[in-house]
């Protein structure tokens, strides 16, 4: 019998085509494989073609006995969202563990920024006071509008969000906020907020302009909304670095104080199915009630002990 000798570069040759088979089998999948809903996967499509514009989501947060579960909720979403990243910013005077253990778990470290910057004490809000009585989150919101205009190219199409720790946001309202247009501020509804349903824009009859709101609670503002409604592209930020947030405004006018600054009502983008669809809800939180712990810590006991809630 014959011996059959394969030379070093058939080999060689074999090895390549099967490592260019392997690699478009990869490629494949990758766009093929995800079997979410279609609108996720149409997602990760543009992301992988590096179609996807950024989307800066800043969350204010402050110590309390749920936010390790407001945030921990939050940062599924961003497991799910390609296109996403975090600026987390921290009512404190230094950035703490437990959000740092949090962003590290869940694989967020490099989607991420930890801020920091503590709220004045006449404006902080004391353990009895309604959460409505003085404005959140205005120098935790402004620390991560600076960090924005210091360190992302305006010349790239990016957006900016104001993700609340305390709602409830569906994924499908991320791939909604993916198509504001650069030069254009994003609106759509809001479940269970300002004492309705929903809280929305009302547009023309061609469905492409906002013409008003259906507000109950003073509907006479300029921008009746909720801070969870709107999306900014990023080319307004650097044209216009006097859009701030201001403790010098009436109960409810902070939506109105930044986008006095970017847009007017007819220039507004409506998105989510021409604000048919509800996609982020004002769920709220209840203040967590823990009269047991309180009897325990008169014990010098804590339930916790060595334990991160």
């Amino acid at each position: 019998m014959s011996e059959m000798r394969i030379r070093p570069r058939q080999v060689l040759i074999l090895i390549i085509v099967f490592l260019l088979v392997l690699l478009m089998v990869h490629r494949n999948c990758k766009s093929t494989c995800f079997t979410g809903p279609e609108y996720l996967q149409a997602m990760y499509a543009m992301q992988q073609n590096e179609e996807l514009p950024k989307i800066y989501a800043i969350t204010p947060t402050y110590a309390r006995p749920q936010q390790k579960a407001e945030l921990t909720r939050l940062s599924q979403i961003f497991m799910l969202v390609p296109n996403l990243h975090w600026i987390i910013v921290e009512d404190s005077n230094n950035s703490t563990q437990l959000v740092r253990n949090l962003l590290e778990k869940s694989g967020l470290t490099q989607r991420s920024s930890m801020l920091h910057i503590k709220t004045p004490a006449a404006f902080k809000l004391q353990n009895k006071d309604p959460n409505w009585i003085k404005p959140r989150g205005v120098e935790q919101r402004n620390l991560a509008l600076n960090w924005v205009r210091t360190n992302v190219d305006p010349d790239k199409h990016s957006i900016v969000y104001f993700m609340d720790d305390d709602n409830a946001y569906s994924v499908e309202l991320f791939v909604e906020m993916s198509k504001t247009k650069p030069g254009r501020v994003s609106i759509w509804p809001v479940g269970l907020v300002g004492g309705l349903m929903v809280e929305k824009p009302i547009l023309n009859t061609d469905q492409t302009q906002v013409i008003g709101f259906n507000s109950a609670w003073r509907p006479e503002r300029p921008f009746p909304i909720d801070m969870a409604a709107f999306a900014i592209s990023i080319d307004l930020l650097f044209k216009f670095p006097q859009a701030i947030f201001s403790y010098e405004v009436q109960r409810g006018y902070q939506e109105t104080e930044i986008l006095r600054h970017l847009t007017t009502r007819q220039q507004l983008q409506p998105l989510a199915n021409q604000c048919r669809d509800v996609l982020v809800w004002h769920t709220r939180t209840e203040k967590t009630k823990l009269t047991a712990e309180e009897a325990l810590n008169k014990q010098g006991k804590r339930s916790d002990d060595g334990l991160e809630v």
